[in-house]
């Protein structure tokens, strides 16, 4: 098997892990992002960063929350990262808010439209799939708009 210059196996390599729905599991899908694209790799801090918002939106938001689970998938392709939270759905679709300065929360989605590449919504039957992907080419250099990386919204 070839590795890349950052450690990990050339061409395309997909981690998938289910958790239960629990805060603490949030450093678990930390940790997997952190495994699957080691610490050297350009796009680690922002992988780790925003699955770590996707995974506690899912236990915060959703029916995978207490007594429910997750899934979090970490796909990796050349330059690409593809990272994916799938939840045990909810009642309503998770949206991109503007939180206030002194708000606790609400922060995830729009952290994720400024760090990805692109990004995206599926819901299917209440379960909710976000995913983003990271660049190489965009690391250093962020797309000036926000909400110009949102690249599907299936509800």
């Amino acid at each position: 098997m070839q590795m890349s210059e950052y450690g990990e196996a050339e061409g395309p390599q997909d981690w998938v892990l289910r958790l239960p729905g629990a805060p603490e599991q949030v450093a678990r899908a930390r940790r997997l992002v952190s495994s699957a694209l080691g610490r050297e790799h350009p796009l680690h801090d922002d992988g780790v960063l925003l699955a770590s918002e996707l995974a506690t939106n899912a236990i915060v938001h959703s029916q995978s929350g207490e007594g429910g689970a997750f899934t979090l998938t970490v796909s990796t392709s050349g330059d690409r990262v593809r990272i994916c939270v799938r939840d045990d759905g909810s009642a309503t679709p998770p949206c991109v808010c503007h939180a206030g300065l002194n708000a606790t929360g609400g922060r995830g989605l729009p952290l994720v439209d400024t760090l990805a590449a692109s990004w995206g919504l599926m819901r299917e039957n209440g379960v909710n799939t976000v995913w983003f992907e990271l660049a190489l080419d965009l690391v250093g250099a962020r797309a000036s708009a926000p909400g110009a990386r949102l690249t599907s919204l299936s509800t």
